[in-house]
């Protein structure tokens, strides 16, 4: 049996679950989110808790099983807590800003780079002397803010020479020595 499959998710308080068909929709305080299910996997919502089972143990019910568990449980979190990712520029003269949802980077290139980020995701910069700019993604949608995340950082991604570039806070990167004279 899958061991994160079998696992009850617990619903908070103010957390509203429905299953129609084999769409599963999700609402809180903080957002809606909907799920599609496939592969015969059904949801049984009871007393605060959902459990989520399968038709068979073939190989691929097996996957979806566990899959759709942890793609349910982190709805139930982005609606009821929400998901936050920190980015931060390291680099002489990397900077970012924000006007409302349109993100602004100067990474060094000739332009800069100006994202416009979606509705749910709600973006912040941190600029204080003497640290490297931080840009904190909020959402509710925790696929979405790490699919911006990545789009991000991909702009600049960190060296490993001299670690410039956009990373996670917290990241730990693969350092090099250089040239040996």
């Amino acid at each position: 049996m899958s061991r994160i499959g079998k696992n009850p998710i617990a619903l908070p308080q103010g957390v509203e679950v429905k299953v129609n068909g084999n769409v599963v929709t999700v609402k809180g305080k903080l957002g809606e989110l909907t799920q599609e299910l496939t592969d015969g996997i059904t949801l049984e919502v009871e007393e605060g808790t959902l459990t989520l089972a399968r038709p068979s143990d073939s190989k691929q019910h097996k996957a979806a099983h566990g899959l759709y568990r942890a793609l349910i449980r982190n709805m139930v979190e982005g609606v009821s807590k929400g998901f936050t990712k920190e980015l931060e520029l390291v680099g002489v003269g990397y900077r970012a800003s924000n006007q409302g949802q349109k993100l602004d980077l100067a990474l060094g290139f000739s332009h800069n780079i100006i994202l416009d980020l979606a509705p749910e995701v709600k973006v912040e910069t941190v600029s204080e002397k003497g640290k490297n700019p931080i840009i904190k993604l909020t959402s509710h949608d925790k696929q979405l803010v790490g699919q911006v995340a990545a789009k991000i950082r991909s702009f600049r991604k960190p060296e490993p020479y001299k670690g410039k570039g956009i990373k996670f806070v917290g990241e730990v990167l693969r350092r090099k020595a250089g040239k040996s004279a």
